[in-house]
């Protein structure tokens, strides 16, 4: 009989961690997450991404099992092509948050995710998406953003770096939202209470799975709450270094693909 998986849940991020810098995952990498579900392992994208966003690099995996999008936000069935559960951003709160960030910051540029399977990514005059690859509908006015429902705020100072605009936010937001940094260019609010562990913990108790099978990977401080929910963290040379912080193990970078390394340790 064959030896169980060092971890029944592999959760991985995407931007910086799972993908190169130009958006695509490496040949060792699909190889190395194909024998880790062969081993009978569950592989979970966990990602700032929304859904839509996310829906064609699950295709390519060939990925029909759940996904967790938007922050943790959404928890999005690729087979069936459909959230299983979303909590929205309530936009009148929204608007008060970047009222209060503003008044601290000056102008802030800003995006927004709609809610859906199908949900835009709008952007205001002046914001630059830091994913030029991900497709976006740029409006003319800021009002424009809140005509649908909505998953996240995406926000961008012109001066500002992004520890900077985070901790200013955080402390001028309050429970309005929850602040997250994502990435190079973006900062983030989220649902009061939302972040990648609790979207992961609601994944994992769909498959039937606990904190203690489970291992994960990221770069940025949006995956500090998951790597304390899961038993194992795994951050990349490139991570931000609050993650390195607090993290189990150090792997190579994203563009030396440090998830397959691991990987293929744990899943010879």
């Amino acid at each position: 009989m064959a030896a169980p998986p060092a971890y029944s849940l592999v959760a991985t991020d995407l931007d910086g961690t799972l993908l190169r810098g130009d958006d695509t995952l490496s040949d060792r990498s699909r190889a190395a997450l194909a024998r880790t579900v062969e081993a009978g392992a569950q592989h979970l994208v966990v990602t700032g991404r929304p859904a839509p966003r996310v829906r064609p690099l699950l295709d390519e995996l060939g990925s029909r099992g759940l996904a967790v999008c938007g922050q943790g936000a959404q928890l999005y069935d690729a087979g069936a092509d459909r959230l299983l559960w979303s909590v929205t951003l309530d936009r009148e709160l929204a608007e008060t948050a970047l009222g209060k960030i503003e008044a601290e910051v000056g102008q802030v540029y800003v995006a927004v995710d709609q809610d859906g399977v199908d949900g835009l990514t709008l952007i205001e005059p002046g914001y630059l998406m830091p994913h030029p690859t991900l497709p976006a509908v740029r409006v003319p006015r800021r009002d424009d953003l809140w005509c649908e429902p909505i998953s996240k705020v995406l926000l961008r100072h012109h001066a500002l770096s992004d520890d900077e605009l985070a901790a200013i936010a955080r402390d001028v937001v309050g429970s309005l939202a929850t602040v997250t940094m994502s990435g190079p260019g973006t900062v983030e609010l989220q649902p009061c209470g939302i972040t990648k562990a609790t979207g992961l913990a609601l994944a994992a108790e769909h498959l039937g799975l606990s904190a203690r099978q489970a291992i994960a990977f990221g770069d940025m401080p949006n995956d500090i709450p998951m790597f304390d929910w899961a038993a194992r963290g795994v951050a990349m040379a490139n991570a931000h270094p609050e993650l390195k912080a607090v993290a189990d193990e150090i792997t190579l970078s994203n563009e030396d693909d440090g998830i397959a390394v691991v990987l293929e340790r744990l899943f010879a």
